[in-house]
């Protein structure tokens, strides 16, 4: 009776790229847009309820400027993932409206 403490697998960087993108970056770059969402939201709701503050507004316009930046380099991670499953052989992304997710075809 043999017991393996650690189990192994084998895999190639595709996979392991794949999995990692799935499981960690996706909904990390959705939780993070979402986050930049919320903060040009917040932004703008202060800009428009304080129309005689300037100091406020001041600060609203930085709020939404950093909320646009935030979500700029939301797209802009989720492109360079594209690009670099790409450069790895991946050529076909499918994404699934419902859940949000997207997977990679391997390229034949």
């Amino acid at each position: 009776m043999i017991f393996q403490i650690i189990p192994t697998a084998e895999a190639s960087i595709n996979t392991l790229m794949k999995s990692v993108s799935k499981v960690l970056l996706n909904p990390l770059i959705k939780f993070l847009f979402a986050l930049a969402t919320a903060y040009f939201i917040y932004g703008v709701i202060r800009y428009f309820f304080s129309p005689d503050n300037e100091e406020v507004r001041k600060s609203s316009k930085s709020s939404m400027l950093w909320g646009i930046i935030g979500m700029f380099i939301m797209v802009a991670v989720w492109g360079i993932m594209s690009l670099i499953l790409d450069t790895l052989g991946e050529s076909r992304i499918t994404v699934d409206k419902t859940t949000g997710s997207y997977s990679v075809e391997q390229m034949q």
